[in-house]
């Protein structure tokens, strides 16, 4: 499936061109959060200079939580990008999937002090439909006019990445000619900060927040939690071209799978994520020693990052040329696969793979080319993106050059 159009809003940036000129950067964007004052870890990567009065209209903030507005913003972009005006379109052809792990939890978290400060009557009306993950597909097809098929997937961090893989399945039988495929997140809120963090999950380097995030590193010590949200539009190849659009990228196989083996920590010997990455190379028809670049899950953790490593040397060898871009933008939870995959098809565009930012030494057990320091350019064929989820929950995106 064609990728006509991407919007993103990271914390790189605010648009395609800062986001990608920010990864290519390869300086990290976690800083300290003066909404996390006084949390054990109070370091996150947010988005910088968002206005939601600016960016999405001036009733948006008594409407829309925050992962809404991140991603009505970069839905607007990527559409726009597409060349695509939904005033014109057949907006029952046009389909809207949006990956989302968590929802409108700053809403929940600010209606419920509401409420134990001032009585349950105090709390807004709208608590509801500001809270719950389905709305961010709801509030796109109300924005776009698109009444084709309209839902929200939860895989949690790999919710963007298997969005995509869903809205390639509606292109494929038929069920719309257009797509809005992508994530969005904006959890960094005190409550959802503190849970990752009593699990152990976050980087504990608030000293020096924008040496936290390393992944692949062997000092690395978890992630820094992210919002951002990143939009695709998914065309079948022959619609793209028969209406001269112009592609940036082709996505060319998805797989999913499960791990089956626990909660929260990955299969040590990477069985499920190797059932999904196999199986998306196999609908792609690409081999594995085809395959020039991985944007990996790379979370920055002890353990998915050894599990991640192990796998895609069991697979792939060691040819592919393999980054991480959470170092730079940190984990954005449900939305990061989806802008993983943005910044996967830019690099098959420009032929420019992003630094891991903040590798300093490689972990020794992990035998892969992962890119550091700075940008390499080369030509890049096939490419994967990787995302893994809490409950063992897998997405892999082959994507191919145009």
């Amino acid at each position: 499936m064609a990728v006509t159009g991407i919007g993103l809003v990271t914390s790189a940036g605010i648009g395609v061109q800062a986001s990608w000129q920010g990864v290519c950067a390869g300086i990290s964007t976690a800083r300290r959060d003066p909404n996390l004052a006084g949390l054990p870890v109070d370091i996150s990567c947010t988005v910088p200079g968002f206005d939601p009065g600016k960016h999405v209209g001036r009733r948006s903030s008594l409407i829309h939580d925050r992962f809404v507005q991140l991603a009505v913003t970069a839905a607007r972009e990527a559409v726009a990008d597409a060349g695509l005006d939904p005033h014109t379109w057949d907006g029952a052809r046009v389909g809207i999937v949006i990956g989302c792990g968590v929802g409108g939890v700053a809403t929940g978290e600010a209606q419920l002090r509401t409420s134990l400060q001032n009585g349950p009557r105090a709390v807004s009306a709208l608590l509801i439909p500001m809270l719950v993950p389905n709305m961010v597909a709801g509030h796109l097809g109300i924005e776009l006019r698109a009444t084709g098929p309209n839902l929200v997937t939860a895989t949690a961090c790999a919710s963007g990445a298997t969005a995509i893989g869903t809205a390639m399945q509606l292109l494929g039988d038929g069920s719309c000619d257009v797509v809005v495929a992508g994530g969005s997140e904006a959890a960094v809120t005190p409550l959802i900060t503190t849970g990752f963090a009593q699990m152990g999950a976050l980087s504990a380097n608030t000293d020096d927040p924008a040496a936290a995030s390393r992944p692949f590193d062997a000092g690395r010590d978890g992630f820094v939690i992210a919002e951002g949200s990143g939009i695709l539009i998914l065309e079948r190849a022959s619609d793209a071209r028969a209406r001269r659009a112009g592609i940036r990228a082709t996505i060319a196989g998805f797989g999913a799978s499960a791990d089956a083996h626990h909660m929260t920590t990955p299969d040590p010997e990477g069985k499920g994520t190797r059932q999904a990455l196999l199986t998306a190379l196999a609908r792609a028809g690409v081999a594995p020693d085809e395959v020039d670049h991985v944007n990996a899950h790379g979370t920055s953790t002890p353990l998915n990052d050894a599990a991640e490593g192990r796998m895609l040397r069991a697979v792939l060898g060691d040819r592919a040329a393999v980054t991480s871009t959470k170092g730079v933008v940190g984990h954005a939870l449900g939305a990061a696969g989806a802008i993983e995959a943005a910044f996967t098809a830019l690099a098959l565009q420009t032929g420019t793979i992003p630094p891991t930012a903040n590798l300093e030494a490689l972990d020794p057990g992990i035998d892969l080319d992962v890119v550091a320091k700075e940008p390499r350019r080369r030509p890049i064929e096939v490419a994967v993106s990787n995302s893994f989820g809490f409950g063992g929950q897998n997405a892999v995106l082959v994507l191919t050059r145009a």
